[in-house]
């Protein structure tokens, strides 16, 4: 019997998302709506599963269609009806993108359960869609920080149900709206690193508004609990304050540094009986069991050119196949985890190949980056600089973090450092219109 659900989903998507173009590009108030719909829903993810096999320890267990990617569809017809006065293009780092999702669809040669890698490729799509909606929604300065006051909103929603979780369903590690805590965390540093970032390279910012901000943001995180999750924080504001030190010295600056020395160490406080409980009762086996699992990866990513295939490692750890074989098992029904690093993952589904490839994927958006970064110390977008300060701290930390977990390849995760991939080839579009703009007069 056909579902309701599906029912109700082919109704939106050949009623509701003609319907919603329509609006979208009469009404201004309607776009910017879906705008602030294509960012919240990477964070309160809504899909409905086709196919679904929620029993499989993979990275994607069907072929899911959300909320978002409604949203995206909706956005990418509206852009497509303004192409003359907005010319559609391919956003740079794509070719990288798509040599990555090329080797991940050689590696299901090596597939033993082919749908499972279908599941993958197919989140894989739905990733490099919202990235070039995304990048050709942005074309000015205006719009980024548009998407910036949906932030504000996005984790004040966040940081209710943070607080919900903690103080009245008595949750040891929040998690809030995502499907584990280490989410929660990686989501929160971006967020974080922007708002700690607009809060001291702004000059007309107004302090309550982004310091609240950045507190909610730093209190979720510490509810986690996740000892690599505050680690790598740390560093992603450490990066923006030397930054924004090295861009100039104001007295707002050793203001603001003053204000969070005394709340972080006021919730550091708060929370230090948590957090050393936490320390004191992580169990000794989990580090034994990363590395384990790393052993195992590497033996996959050495046996096969391009590797056992892609979304397949939570099926190739287990018995009849031998590459967990050194893993110590309670039970021969005992069920082995996934690798918690997403490189060693890449490698040992797709080839080491294919992790060169990835790692280049990363580079490409965090050089370019950089390069954004120096290209804005003089001139009218002067002012924007702390948008690439923010991605400089952010990107480290989540390329570190991402070598201590898998959860880069979380659906919430993906799409918003898509997200913020496409702000960054977006800003380098912008920057080089207005050079252009600047040599024509």
């Amino acid at each position: 019997m056909f579902e309701l659900k599906y029912i109700i989903f082919f109704i939106v998507l050949f009623i509701g998302v003609p319907i919603a173009v329509v609006f979208a590009k009469r009404f201004d108030f309607v776009e910017k709506s879906l705008w602030f719909l294509l960012l919240f829903f990477t964070a309160k993810t809504e899909d409905i599963n086709f196919f679904s096999m929620e029993t499989y320890r993979g990275t994607a267990r069907g072929f899911e269609i959300g909320l978002v990617d409604i949203t995206a569809i909706i956005l990418f017809f509206v852009i497509y009806s303004r192409r003359d006065k907005f010319p559609i293009t391919i956003p740079a780092g794509s070719s990288l993108y798509f040599i990555y999702f090329a080797f991940s669809f050689i590696s299901i040669i090596n597939s033993d359960v082919y749908i499972y890698s279908f599941f993958e490729l197919w989140k894989m799509i739905r990733m490099y869609f919202y990235f070039f909606v995304v990048y050709n929604l942005v074309r000015s300065f205006d719009d980024i920080e548009q998407f910036l006051k949906f932030m504000l909103i996005i984790v004040g929603f966040i940081t209710f149900m943070v607080l919900k979780q903690k103080y009245l369903e008595g949750m040891f590690q929040t998690r809030g709206p995502f499907p584990h805590q280490n989410s929660l965390v990686m989501y929160m540093i971006v967020y974080g690193s922007i708002f700690l970032s607009y809060l001291l390279n702004v000059k007309n910012a107004k302090l309550y508004v982004w310091l609240l901000a950045f507190g909610a943001a730093s209190v979720d995180i510490i509810s986690t609990l996740s000892r690599g999750g505050m680690a790598v924080f740390s560093i992603s504001i450490f990066i923006i304050f030397l930054l924004s030190y090295r861009n100039k010295f104001t007295l707002k600056k050793l203001g603001i540094t003053l204000v969070f020395l005394i709340g972080a160490t006021g919730i550091l406080y708060k929370a230090s009986d948590t957090i050393i409980e936490r320390v004191q009762t992580a169990p000794e086996e989990s580090l034994n069991v990363r590395v384990v699992l790393a052993q195992a990866a590497q033996n996959m990513a050495n046996d096969k050119t391009f590797g056992i295939g892609l979304n397949n490692f939570g099926l190739k750890i287990n018995p009849p196949y031998s590459y967990g074989e050194h893993i110590e098992r309670k039970d021969s029904d005992e069920k082995g985890g996934l690798v918690e690093t997403v490189y060693l993952m890449v490698a040992a589904e797709t080839g080491w190949h294919n992790l060169l490839v990835f790692i280049s994927f990363l580079l490409f958006f965090y050089f370019k980056n950089i390069k954004n970064y120096l290209a804005l110390k003089k001139g009218k977008y002067k002012k924007y600089r702390y948008l690439p300060m923010a991605f400089i701290g952010c990107l480290t930390s989540i390329y570190l973090q991402s070598t201590m977990e898998w959860v880069l390849k979380q659906t919430n995760n993906f799409y918003q450092l898509m997200f913020i991939f496409a702000l960054i080839v977006a800003i380098t579009k912008i920057l080089q219109k207005g050079k252009e703009h600047g040599k024509s007069k």
